[in-house]
């Protein structure tokens, strides 16, 4: 949160970019989190929190959605890599949850992500009537994939129950640059 601090003040330090550091994690790596965003292009997690090369172990997928695929990341993350923290980063005026909200025909493989959002339980809590409808969306999201990790991985709770692990839902605000927690 120091570094979102530092990013959306845009007083940023850009840590860990120089050859030394490339050297440095040439042979291992040691993130200190998980951070699982959206693909959005305007949220990329190691500017907005102001980190450098090898700091964050970065998982993106439209919409920030959480399967299989993911949740092993997380796990070879927090079991072989380390790392303590896992970040769970949803954003205003997601892309993929305003198509879910907005209703219509989609194709390809863009309806399995729709499907995914469709099936989730926090989701469907959010009335349709909700005059904040897409920003409650978005967070009832982040807060699945927060549910998702904690329900469908044992490594990682057996971490949270032993305290040598801290999962956080986050929402970034596009306009302001700000980071925030998302209470449950």
């Amino acid at each position: 949160m120091d570094g979102n601090s530092r990013f959306a003040h845009w007083q940023p330090i850009h840590p860990d970019e120089s050859r030394q550091r490339v050297i440095e994690i040439s042979t291992a790596q040691h993130p200190f989190a998980v951070v699982i965003a959206c693909s959005d292009s305007r949220v990329s997690p190691e500017l907005i929190f102001d980190q450098g090369l090898g700091d964050l172990f970065v998982i993106r997928t439209a919409g920030n959605l959480i399967g299989g695929l993911e949740i092993g990341s997380v796990e070879y993350a927090v079991e072989h890599l380390g790392v303590d923290l896992i970040v769970v980063l949803g954003h205003q005026q997601c892309g993929a949850v305003k198509a879910f909200v907005g209703g219509g025909e989609v194709h390809g493989h863009i309806k399995d992500i729709i499907d995914s959002l469709k099936n989730e339980k926090e989701i469907s809590n959010v009335s349709i009537s909700d005059k904040d409808r897409l920003d409650d969306c978005i967070r009832a999201n982040i807060l699945h994939g927060i549910h998702q990790l904690k329900e469908q991985s044992s490594i990682i709770k057996e971490k949270l129950d032993s305290k040598q692990l801290q999962i956080k839902a986050c929402y970034y605000d596009l306009e302001k640059g700000i980071v925030s927690i998302v209470k449950e």
